[in-house]
């Protein structure tokens, strides 16, 4: 697997503070993301949920936030319990005029995950291709 992070980018119809409450309420975060019990921005965080991958395998996400910047940045770590490798996802917003909001996710060091379909790169590609461009951008569209 290449070093090379998984760059998704997508300008949103929403102003900054919109798609800010979106990525870190969990209220919002239920309706387009995750199932996730408990989520607070805040440095040191914990969080976690599950997720299907492609053969309706059950994988348990565990993730930390390591990083808060308020309406501008959010960082966590995302690992998978009972196998090897941490990542680290980044949403960082960018407010434009008229409502415009550009969103770039990056996520770095999925490398460190064991070398198999399941963990393929492509796999992530499509995942927040889909979450970001389709999950997020309806969300917000219809809020």
């Amino acid at each position: 697997m290449d070093n090379e992070p998984v760059i998704i980018e997508r300008n949103l119809n929403a102003p900054a503070i919109k798609v800010w409450k979106a990525l870190t309420s969990r209220e919002q975060m239920v309706k387009w993301y995750f199932d996730i019990k408990e989520f607070k921005a805040e440095v040191g965080f914990e969080f976690q949920f599950e997720a299907t991958g492609k053969d309706n395998k059950r994988f348990v996400h565990l993730c930390k936030i390591t990083e808060v910047i308020f309406c501008k940045k959010l960082t966590y770590s995302w690992r998978y319990e009972g196998y090897e490798g941490i990542s680290y996802v980044t949403f960082e917003l960018f407010a434009g005029g008229d409502n415009q909001t550009r969103l770039k996710l990056t996520h770095t060091g999925l490398e460190t995950f064991p070398n198999t379909s399941d963990f393929a790169k492509q796999n992530f590609v499509e995942g927040w291709t889909f979450i970001i461009g389709k999950g997020l951008k309806e969300f917000l569209e219809k809020s």
